[in-house]
């Protein structure tokens, strides 16, 4: 099977199956979209997901957090992984948005980047998710699936080259939905161990367990 006849098999399962699909992550506007995907970084989304209703209950918007104290954040979001960095980080984060942007969050990816605790990733996510924009966020489902499933070459590897593969082979239009499928078919199907194979629609071709190395290493 070429790469072409790979994309086109597997686009075209998960168009027919998941037509939507969105992010598991829980968020009413772009600002809490953005905190919850700089909260999720190393964590679970149920975590998160656990997390931000108190959370977002306290501070709502950027005006809200910007004038918040650390130490209150910080107890909010302690289960979390790495909590004093994050809290820190969406401190300052909320403070600049209120300085530089009236507190609304930006969607030119350059701008998003300049924000304390965004990365490319996170700014990846916040486009696609946010604003539709067809951007492709490559965390450690994505990287490991691209990978897994012969996606992406051997010498892919690091997220921007899988992201800079991803983006040349799928259809724009199917960018921002295409992140959601292989993130949840690695957070669900092809796990980092003791993948379920015999539930996965595409075991027939998949290179890795044609090698007899299920964990793709």
């Amino acid at each position: 099977m070429t790469r072409k006849q790979r994309y086109q098999y597997i686009l075209d399962y998960f168009r027919k199956e998941k037509p939507e699909v969105t992010s598991e992550l829980q968020f009413t506007t772009p600002f809490q979209l953005l905190v919850a995907t700089i909260l999720s970084a190393q964590c679970t989304d149920k975590r998160i997901n656990e997390v931000t209703p108190a959370l977002f209950s306290r501070f709502p918007d950027a005006q809200t957090m910007a004038i918040a104290d650390e130490g209150e954040i910080l107890q909010l979001i302690s289960s979390v992984s790495y909590p004093n960095s994050k809290a820190r980080h969406l401190l300052a984060m909320a403070q600049m948005l209120v300085s530089e942007f009236n507190g609304v969050v930006p969607s030119d990816p350059s701008m998003l980047v300049r924000l304390p605790g965004v990365g490319r990733k996170t700014a990846n996510v916040v486009q696609a998710v946010a604003f539709g924009k067809a951007t492709m966020a490559v965390d450690t489902h994505v990287f490991r699936v691209s990978r897994r499933l012969g996606l992406v070459r051997k010498t892919d590897d690091t997220p921007l080259k899988v992201e800079k593969e991803l983006m040349r082979h799928i259809p724009e239009e199917d960018v921002p939905r295409a992140h959601h499928w292989l993130l949840l078919h690695g957070r669900y199907v092809c796990t980092s161990r003791a993948p379920h194979c015999d539930k996965c629609e595409f075991q027939d071709f998949c290179p890795k367990l044609m090698e007899n190395d299920k964990l793709g290493r």
